[in-house]
């Protein structure tokens, strides 16, 4: 269910608190192919289905970056800032791939902000912590921390 607040600045005094959660999210072999494609990886483990099968995971497996990459989708799933008009990637602190996401799997994001500041232009850049949970599993696929940008 997305959390809606009306102003950045609303949002922004919700450091230290699990703000939302998104809902699940299929990972389909056609978006580990695209993203093979895009990118050039084209690792046997994430696009050769019958070989990954046989392989260490038993299935086709999520690249790792695909599944950071779920982050800004995850992200528009779970928050909304009435206010705001634009947000822009500004980093990555911290970014841990704990478990393998195999094609089929569903995922979903919790994320926490840990920190906001006021920047230029009506702007905040906040902190999260955000761990993309592998449905059914004893630990998230990874745990990322980011650092994003908005403007109202």
């Amino acid at each position: 269910m997305k959390k809606t607040f009306q102003t950045l600045r609303d949002l922004a005094a919700c450091v230290g608190q699990e703000v939302a959660s998104s809902d699940w999210l299929t990972v389909t072999q056609e978006q580990v192919n695209l993203f093979a494609e895009a990118t050039g990886d084209h690792q046997w483990i994430h696009v050769d289905v019958e070989k990954a099968k046989a392989g260490p995971f038993g299935a086709p497996i999520a690249h790792g970056f695909l599944t950071l990459s779920l982050l800004p989708r995850l992200f528009e799933m779970s928050i909304e800032v009435l206010d705001a008009r634009m947000g822009v990637n500004y980093g990555l602190n911290r970014v841990r791939f704990m478990s393998p996401v195999p094609v089929g799997a569903r995922v979903r994001g919790r994320m926490k902000l840990l920190a906001a500041e006021p920047i230029a232009n009506n702007g905040f850049q906040m902190t999260w912590e955000t761990a993309i949970e592998l449905e059914g599993a004893a630990k998230p696929a990874c745990v990322a921390e980011s650092v994003a940008r908005s403007y109202s």
